[in-house]
């Protein structure tokens, strides 16, 4: 019998020869990271538990992003706190203004083939993309982790979903993974593994498999995994040799395979106010929008802007529209601007606001009034995520909020595509 990427992991993490899901195991932690708005509880429950001293300063990555730039007294508490946790025990990896926590993990290569990383966000299963297995903790298990680099976990079962074929031209990431939320619903993976694998999953960027298992969590995974491969090393800058056992062998025990021909995707959109509540674009033409925002853990990478930037270029944001940008990291802002995306948006109208969190979290940068509706291309549209309770949240791909902005109203991103062009990725690892 064989075993899944995931077993593969967790078995060369621990030395362990065998494993089957269900069984309790203990793990030695690669990374842990921790963003701004937990901070001071790790702080708090780590001296609680009487711990001196953290077990390995340059495994910790401390990242301030969800309250990014501060708008409140207590948020710049956060911060001071962090920074003097920081100095006490001599944690280099402290990011300030940088961007996304879970776009600088692997960007910075915190987050690589074969590690098992955790952080206080529950889209840390983002890092799957790259051949990591990452997952969300809760501020009490970080202290544990920062006192003593270990943490108990339970193997999950795994789903396998295969994907293969050519996408449709205006079809992404993003459609896929909300195709699959509306299948199994949003509790259809509860504790397991989302294994994503075939010939679409392979030709996706490493920047689109991120937007696949950054939503992982939205079914309930405990992680959300890519198997590494070339692409992947690529972007992570490591020698790929040590990781070509990191793939599910054949005979690998899966709870369930799942498969899809790539050619009947089309673009979607998750209906408020529920992630797996899907529809069609083309069932919801028409509807009317208030404000537009492409950006978040999702889908704020360089790949996203271009798309977005594509459909929008020579085109004005339609009147009483809003339209905000927030890229994913202060690199993919740069590359944005040098690119010309940036002044592609600003001259259709948009707001570009610095790489953070403030919006997609309902914090700060954008939030809806009463009545208000947004397309959106983060991962949750849950009644106040982004501001008033009694607004309406659709969540699309950044080549559909585009397309949306333009017209007012809900559109069709394929009729601002030249068939051909419309999937073709930029020229990323």
């Amino acid at each position: 019998m064989g075993f899944t990427i995931t077993e593969k992991i967790i078995m060369k993490n621990t030395g362990q020869t065998s494993l089957k899901p269900g069984d309790l195991t203990t793990v030695n932690v690669d990374s842990a990271m921790v963003h701004d708005i937990f901070i001071p509880f790790v702080v708090s429950k780590f001296a609680d538990m009487g711990f001196e001293k953290v077990w390995d300063p340059d495994k910790i990555v401390l990242i301030y992003d969800h309250l990014v730039p501060t708008s409140f007294i207590e948020d710049s508490r956060h911060h001071k706190i962090g920074d003097e946790f920081a100095a006490a025990h001599g944690i280099k990896a402290v990011y300030r203004s940088e961007g996304i926590c879970h776009q600088l993990m692997p960007e910075l290569r915190h987050a690589t083939p074969g590690q098992i990383v955790f952080g206080t966000d529950s889209h840390t299963t983002t890092y799957g993309a790259v051949g990591s297995l990452s997952t969300g903790i809760g501020y009490t298990e970080m202290a544990a982790i920062f006192g003593t680099g270990r943490l108990w976990i339970k193997v999950p079962p795994t789903i396998k979903f295969v994907i293969n074929g050519e996408l449709p031209p205006g079809v992404y990431a993003k459609d896929i993974i909300l195709r699959i939320l509306g299948d199994i619903g949003a509790d259809g993976a509860a504790y397991k593994a989302m294994e994503f694998a075939g010939t679409t999953i392979e030709n996706l960027s490493v920047a689109s498999r991120m937007t696949l298992c950054n939503m992982a969590i939205e079914a309930g995974a405990k992680f959300g995994v890519v198997a590494p491969d070339e692409k992947t090393f690529a972007f992570s800058g490591v020698d790929g040799s040590p990781y070509q056992d990191l793939r599910s062998d054949d005979d690998a025990v899966y709870e369930q395979v799942i498969e899809y021909d790539a050619s009947t995707f089309q673009p979607v959109a998750a209906c408020p106010s529920n992630v797996d509540n899907i529809k069609g674009i083309t069932d919801l033409v028409g509807t009317r929008i208030d404000q537009g925002f492409i950006g978040s853990c999702t889908n704020g990478r360089i790949e996203d802007l271009a798309v977005a930037a594509s459909i929008l270029q020579g085109r004005k944001i339609a009147p009483f529209t809003k339209l905000i940008v927030t890229p994913a990291s202060r690199s993919i802002l740069a590359e944005a601007v040098e690119k010309g995306y940036i002044k592609t948006f600003i001259e259709a109208g948009a707001i570009i606001q610095p790489p953070a969190c403030g919006l997609c979290c309902g914090r700060s940068g954008g939030i809806v009034s009463d009545g208000e509706r947004v397309i959106a291309t983060n991962n949750r549209n849950f009644l106040g995520r982004m501001g008033s309770p009694k607004s309406e949240i659709f969540l699309a791909s950044p080549a559909t909020v585009a397309a949306s902005v333009i017209e007012g109203k809900i559109a069709d991103p394929r009729q601002y595509l030249h068939v051909g062009e419309a999937h073709e990725p930029p020229s990323l690892p």
